[in-house]
């Protein structure tokens, strides 16, 4: 399993690509993602943190499939930098 850290900007307020993020957690979870956390940056209200958990591989593949409800949610696809974590054995 891993966890990605996304942070990213947005061209929406949060609350807007919350509502959008949050409809699509039923997709996400079907694609064997979970969501963790997602969250604003409390000096800078463009820039988004979202935490997920996904087998390796499945995230970039949901990303790149779902490349268009991402973008039109307000999220600045280039923008994204993805740091992925590994548990201990």
């Amino acid at each position: 399993m891993e966890t990605h850290v996304l942070t990213f900007n947005v061209t929406t307020s949060f609350e807007e690509w919350v509502t959008t993020f949050d409809a699509s957690v039923p997709m996400q979870q079907a694609a064997g993602i979970t969501a963790v956390f997602r969250g604003v940056s409390k000096e800078d209200p463009t820039k988004l943190c979202a935490v997920l958990q996904a087998g390796p591989g499945v995230l970039d593949k949901f990303m790149a499939e779902n490349a268009e409800l991402i973008a039109a949610s307000g999220h600045v696809l280039e923008s994204t930098v993805d740091q992925v974590f590994l548990s201990a054995p």
